[in-house]
Formats: C-alpha cells, structure tokens, sequence
C-alpha cells in the first residue's frame, strides 16, 4: 500500500479488494436484457458466485436496472436511439422494452436481492448518471467498485469511466460480464485495459482474494 499525504493508495488488486471500502455492482441483470445474451447461463453462474463472496465478505451489494420511460416522456435523444436499436424509421413504431414492472424489467430471479442490498433503477448506461449511487457508496466511505453483469460494451464500460472521473478505483471481473457482441465487448476490455485506471480480474481470483482478506481479518472480541 503506498502512503502519500495522508492517503492509503492501493497498488494491487489485493489491497483494493479490502470489503470494508468496496462495492459490488451488479449491472441490469434483468430478464429481458438477459434473454438477449448468447451466454447467459455461464453469466448467471458466475454472478451468482461473486455474490456468495461479496455476501460472506460482508462488501455492500447494489444492484441497477434499466428502465425504459413512456414514449411521451422519452426526449428526443431516447426516441432516437430506440429507433436505431429497434431498427424503426418513426417514434409511433418505437416499443419501449423496459417499462417499469414489465416482465421484462425484472431482475433475475437466481440473484434474489436482500433487504441489505440496494435496487436503483437508471434511464442511461452509467449506473452513476441520475442515481443516488455515488451519495450512498461516498456515504458509506467506499472508495473501490467491483462490477459484474451485461453488457460489457453497452453499460459496464461507460460505467467503469465514470467512475473512474467520480475518483473510484474499479475493479471489472471480467468472466462475470456478459456481452451482446463478443467483438465490441473485447475492444471495451481491450480499451479499458490499455488506459489502465481499470483493475481486471476472475471470479476464481476475486473470490480467493475476499476469502485472504475475510482469514486475515481480526477475530471479534
């Protein structure tokens, strides 16, 4: 751990997986952005497993949904880019996905979000842009994110960006992120792997990390 000017600045992904200054993010696993992953049962499985250690490490858990508004309430810039991905040429043959309490908004059931564990839902694709997220994690004195979910090309990465400008150190697990295309989501690690503000890692190396900090922590009196 380096020291400088009062600060701690981890240098290792060891040191900013310390749980009592990190959280986890678990980016739109919802059901209708999940029946649109090739991969999706490999991607359910090994977020459930960065849950069981987040869980038993004791690291706050946030999940994110996205949501689509009404058309009326869409803007211009909604409207268009729905248009774009729904492969539309007018507003009126726009579908809006992702309707509050629409079956296809809901999270997963596998994930289960406890009553610890936040939901916050969000119209955009950083999970910090018009939520309450970065109050509550600078509230709770976090200063390290750990990011699973989909998409990778889609979501997670302006997501790890953000964060990174907001002045956290993220941490993505790379085999726990799924992708809509297997190519854009290479170029995002590629892109965020050559900045370098981003630590990446496994689930198999997260986890063992966790379980190293929960050993060496101090028993309770």
């Amino acid at each position: 751990m380096e020291r400088a000017f009062g600060l701690e600045i981890p240098q290792t992904l060891a040191e900013a997986c310390d749980p009592r200054r990190m959280a986890l993010i678990v980016y739109d696993m919802q059901v209708g952005i999940l029946q649109q992953i090739t991969e999706r049962t490999r991607i359910i499985t090994a977020v459930q497993a960065v849950l069981e250690a987040t869980r038993a490490a004791g690291v706050r858990i946030v999940f994110t949904r996205h949501m689509s508004l009404p058309k009326e309430l869409a803007g211009v810039f909604q409207l268009r880019q729905a248009m774009a991905w729904q492969r539309v040429t007018s507003a009126a043959a726009v579908h809006p996905w992702f309707l509050r309490d629409t079956p296809g908004f809901a999270l997963i059931p596998e994930l289960a979000p406890r009553p610890s564990e936040a939901i916050f839902d969000k119209i955009t694709f950083s999970a910090f842009e018009g939520t309450p997220l970065d109050i509550a994690l600078r509230d709770c004195g976090i200063t390290t994110i750990a990011i699973v979910g989909v998409a990778t090309e889609v979501g997670i990465e302006p997501t790890v960006r953000h964060s990174t400008d907001l002045g956290y150190i993220p941490i993505v697990i790379s085999d726990a992120c799924g992708a809509g295309n297997a190519e854009a989501a290479e170029r995002s690690i590629a892109s965020l792997r050559y900045m370098g503000d981003a630590l990446l890692t496994t689930v198999a190396e997260f986890r063992t990390l966790l379980e190293g900090h929960r050993s060496a922590a101090p028993s309770p009196a």
